[in-house]
Formats: C-alpha cells, sequence, structure tokens
C-alpha cells in the first residue's frame, strides 16, 4: 500500500493552464429579451403563443376600449390528425369586457380582428368571443403633495417660533403651511 502513494505524480499536459480563460462579460440586453423565454411558455397554456398582444393591447385596439377589456386567450381549433401540412385556421381571441362596454366592443369586433391581424403580421384571429366579467382594478396613481407657498411657510414657521424641540418645531411648521395654503370654509349663517 505504501507502493501507491510513492508513485510519482503523473506529468501535466501541455495544453493544461492553472486558470480558465476569463469570460466576457454579459453585455447589457432589454429586459423585454430576457422576460421573453420566462412567461413564454406559461403564456403558451393560455393559447398566447407570444406575448405580444397582451403586453401591446393599449397601443393594438387603443386606449379608450383598452380601459373596458382585456383580452384572456387565444383559442385555437384542435388540428386533424397529418394536419402540419395543412393551412392553421384562425384562432378565436377571447376577451373579457365589461358589461355596458360589450354592444360596443361587439360591433368594433371586425376592426379589433383587423387590428390585431395587422399588429401581428398575419391572418392570426378570425373572430372575437366576448366574456362579459369585471376587469381587474388597475393601482390608483396618489396625487403629487402640493408645496406650500414661501409666504405661508413664513408665517407657520413664526408662529410655532416659541417651540423648543427643534423636530416639533419643524413638523407644526409644515403642518401650519398645508393649513394656511388652504381657505376657511365660510360660517353657515
Amino acid at each position: 500500500m505504501t507502493e501507491i502513494c510513492r508513485k510519482a505524480p503523473t506529468p501535466m499536459p501541455q495544453s493544461f493552464t492553472p486558470f480558465p480563460p476569463r469570460r466576457k462579460p454579459p453585455s447589457n440586453r432589454p429586459l423585454a429579451d430576457l422576460v421573453g423565454g420566462c412567461i413564454g411558455p406559461a403564456l403558451g397554456k393560455h393559447g398566447f403563443g407570444e406575448a405580444d398582444v397582451l403586453m401591446h393591447w393599449p397601443e393594438i385596439v387603443g386606449e379608450s376600449l383598452a380601459g373596458r377589456c382585456q383580452p384572456l386567450r387565444l383559442q385555437w381549433r384542435p388540428r386533424k390528425a397529418g394536419g402540419a401540412d395543412l393551412a392553421v385556421e384562425p384562432a378565436t381571441l377571447v376577451v373579457r369586457v365589461e358589461g355596458g362596454s360589450a354592444l360596443v366592443l361587439q360591433h368594433m369586433g371586425p376592426v379589433i380582428i383587423d387590428k390585431v391581424n395587422t399588429y401581428l403580421g398575419w391572418r392570426c384571429v378570425g373572430k372575437i368571443a366576448l366574456r362579459q366579467g369585471p376587469l381587474p382594478m388597475e393601482p390608483r396613481r396618489r396625487p403629487k403633495a402640493r408645496v406650500p407657498d414661501p409666504q405661508a411657510i413664513a408665517e407657520a414657521r413664526e408662529a410655532v417660533s416659541d417651540v423648543e424641540d427643534p423636530a416639533l418645531r419643524e413638523a407644526l411648521a409644515r403642518l401650519g403651511a398645508h393649513a394656511l395654503r388652504f381657505e376657511p370654509h365660510p360660517t353657515k349663517k
């Protein structure tokens, strides 16, 4: 057993380098290129081979219609056996729409089909199926806080100048400046 341990180490090949060559750092890529591979299979299960219809829905149909409806999926007809050489039949675009806007969307159907097909570049959609239901609410944006004018800030700081604690004095000055910005309500007679 000691003979095995005393063998001379095998010589290293000529092409061996102790450090592997440095890889080039990855270049910056658009987020859409990276996300497409992640969400593509999930969208494919719902009938969307491409995420473009979902991601660009407001651009495709316009802001006014996009606020009233949302695409749910593309329904493809099942192919017959040996259908690889047959022409693909257009899909049905299933759209969720709020109740009051269903009639408008029904009348706008041919226009929407044309816009989606134009966007995709081929005759992908043949008809639209409407599903009435509530649309998910978009988070409301909070309005920006209005900054009081310098005169109101000066009046408020003067009014709280007797307060000894500087943090409390500054907080009261901000509150007072916002209160002075608004006119008082007229008293009821």
